[in-house]
């Protein structure tokens, strides 16, 4: 992931157009400020909260202060309008778009699922999740426009494996995963390279965590891995990668082989895992495996 450098010996990336969301502290800072270190521009987005410092400003003030390029956007990301207002924004400034990290994102409420509010639910998964939608579809057709196209999706490890006490976070953070998948599938033969980012750092929304004090876990040390996932000389694409603490690694789902209906110990085996790009190819190797176990057992469908 080193820099590469073009004929003038400048960086690759620099001049490149990158939006990201919740960009006023935390990973979202950090991730913008490891692009703005490598010569990208920035829109840098970040609602404003009554009383509050105006946190895209400080990033864009920390990104200029270093010399880099940097405007700042202050919608609400779940808002109507607020998907085409930030792509316009970044058009206005910059005159294009070459990638988009869909950082912004809540925690919600903690409540068991027997306790939920609907209404908490639908709030966390309009703004991780609908909005993060909205703003890939709008964006899109920069992306695909652009020599390099990159788009990085915020998810976390709860979207692969649920987190107690947080089932509205965990399921936004499974269907930004579904979402992502399926768009990297569909662009696949385009030259938009598309990602999914599970970072581990100490934040706001980790503050309850017990690694939360861990000096490993700053958001520098996961950004990186995101700021490589939006340069031009990423070749990555439909991967989700786990990172922190100057460290990463991939993770996928996997299905078992399999095995003939009533040999649950076969079935559950996972001795020789499959991943697939796409249900659809997942739906074939069943199909397949298990036209083989019913001429190998003699089984036949289950009524």
């Amino acid at each position: 992931m080193s820099e590469q450098h073009g004929d003038a010996g400048k960086p690759v990336d620099r001049g490149r157009v990158v939006l990201v969301t919740g960009a006023g502290k935390g990973l979202g800072a950090a991730f913008a400020l490891a692009c703005a270190a490598r010569g990208m521009k920035l829109v840098v987005n970040n609602r404003v909260r009554p009383g509050q410092p105006d946190s895209a400003a400080a990033t864009v003030a920390a990104i200029r202060a270093a010399g880099g390029d940097a405007v700042a956007d202050r919608h609400a990301v779940e808002t109507c309008g607020a998907a085409a207002a930030m792509v316009a924004a970044a058009i206005s400034a910059f005159g294009r778009l070459d990638a988009v990290i869909l950082n912004a994102g809540i925690s919600g409420d903690a409540a068991k699922v027997a306790a939920l509010d609907p209404a908490e639910l639908r709030r966390v998964m309009d703004i991780n999740f609908f909005a993060a939608a909205a703003l890939a579809q709008a964006a899109l057709p920069h992306l695909l426009a652009s020599e390099a196209g990159r788009l990085v999706f915020i998810s976390s490890s709860a979207g692969l494996h649920g987190v107690r006490g947080r089932s509205p976070y965990a399921a936004s953070k499974a269907a930004v995963n579904g979402f992502a998948l399926t768009l990297a599938d569909e662009v696949r033969r385009t030259s938009l390279r598309v990602n999914v980012l599970c970072p581990y750092a100490a934040t706001a929304m980790t503050a309850g965590e017990e690694a939360a004090g861990d000096p490993r876990l700053t958001p520098a040390n996961a950004a990186s891995l995101a700021q490589h996932l939006v340069s031009r000389d990423c070749t990555r694409h439909g991967q989700i990668y786990l990172a922190g603490a100057g460290y990463a690694r991939r993770a996928r789902m996997v299905e078992s082989a399999g095995a003939a209906i009533g040999d649950l110990a076969a079935v559950e085996a996972m001795d020789d895992p499959r991943e697939f790009i796409g249900a659809e190819a997942g739906f074939a190797d069943f199909i397949a495996c298990a036209t083989r176990a019913r001429a190998l057992y003699q089984e036949t469908p289950c009524a």
